[in-house]
């Protein structure tokens, strides 16, 4: 197992996520396997994986205490548990201390060695800085009693949003969890974020590594393409690869369903292999030729030609990502929006188009986004 250095401590690279666990009959929904759980865990803690990642809302309330009854089997000192506060929901704002509480009750724990402001987003941010909350000064206190022993954040969010929650609270985030990977370098401006925790010199953990899976199986000319530079490598590990070859990426976290793809994964993490600059640009080609983005440059002549006063640049980026996902990210987006500044607001007039230099049919795109809006969403 490849191992990481952070602060005093030496976490392996590959972390256990548990938000997908094995369930019962592996049908989606139904109880977590737990006999499953703890074969997984048993085997990740004899092959060097010492990282376990739990939530709240992760199986509808009952991941954390499936782990927290798995990991307790194990001596306290030989894994690092992270749990994170449920500010996804805004409901939750007020209940901080209660919940925390909770989780500790639920995982059977005296201290979390991790814990997280989960998913800082466009929905939330405003919360998470309200000082009335007292969520900072709560959790800051916690770590000062040891019940917290490192506080980080996890963001599905833009730029801007990451870049404010920094602006108030980065001298106190010690680490940093983004959706990562390599259709995301672009559709989530990953790159972006990379270098912005960069900036402030925070280290990164990685989620959504396969980006659900969907990285895990290739159409047949890709894997050609990637298996002429490297037969021996999997797909899924093509994945982990270029996460091996970012400056700053500590842990990441995969939700592995079974303990094949545990064993897999182990086996990937026990040598560490970046990708030289011809394999990364070979990726990247894949890359591009699976996300089919709007060219939107951002030039934002549009917007000044809006009478509806649309924030265009915006909306196509969301949109290119609700084209390729599920629409979890996408929702969050527009859910912290405006009604009147929504894709449904666009009256069809195309003075937009008049100015685009990419030519981007943008009356169409909306109203084409309005329609995905409608779909429900593959949660």
């Amino acid at each position: 197992m490849v191992y990481k250095k952070f602060q005093d401590l030496n976490l392996s690279a590959l972390g256990m996520g548990a938000m997908r666990l094995p369930t019962e009959g592996n049908v989606p929904g139904a109880p977590v396997d737990e006999a499953q759980v703890s074969e997984m865990v048993a085997y990740a803690m004899e092959h060097g994986i010492n990282y376990f990642d739990t939530a709240y809302g992760y199986h509808e309330g009952k991941s954390e205490g499936v782990m927290g009854r798995v990991l307790g089997k194990y001596p306290r000192e030989s894994y690092y548990l992270a749990d994170k506060f449920p500010g996804y929901d805004l409901s939750n704002m007020g209940k901080v201390e209660e919940i925390f509480e909770e989780q500790l009750e639920r995982t059977g724990m005296e201290y979390f060695d991790f814990y997280l402001f989960h998913n800082v987003c466009e929905m939330n941010v405003e919360q998470y800085l309200d000082e009335k909350y007292g969520i900072l000064d709560y959790l800051l206190q916690q770590k000062k009693d040891g019940r917290i022993r490192h506080l980080g954040f996890s963001a599905h969010g833009e730029m801007k949003v990451m870049r404010r929650f920094l602006e108030a609270y980065g001298e106190h985030m010690e680490f940093c969890q983004i959706q990562l990977n390599y259709l995301d370098w672009k559709l989530q401006q990953a790159k972006e974020k990379v270098e912005l925790l960069h900036e402030y010199r925070i280290p990164i953990w990685v989620m959504e590594p396969l980006r659900g899976g969907k990285l895990a199986v290739l159409p047949e000319e890709h894997t050609k393409k990637l298996q002429a530079l490297r037969p021996e490598e999997s797909v899924p590990a093509w994945a982990f690869r270029f996460l091996q070859s970012v400056p700053g990426v500590t842990v990441t976290l995969s939700g592995m369903l079974n303990l094949q793809q545990m064993k897999e994964n182990i086996a990937t993490f026990e040598k560490e292999q970046p990708l030289t600059d011809t394999e990364k640009a070979a990726l990247m080609e894949i890359a591009d030729s699976m996300l089919d983005i709007l060219p939107c440059t951002s030039c934002r002549y549009c917007t000044a030609h809006c009478p509806k006063g649309l924030d265009i640049p915006r909306l196509l980026f969301m949109y290119n990502e609700l084209k390729f996902s599920n629409g979890f990210i996408t929702q969050m987006g527009i859910g912290a929006m405006e009604e009147e500044k929504r894709p449904a607001s666009c009256v069809g007039c195309r003075s937009c188009e008049a100015v685009c230099p990419q030519q981007i049919k943008i009356s169409e795109v909306m109203k084409d986004f309005v329609y995905r809006m409608d779909q429900p969403v593959a949660w």
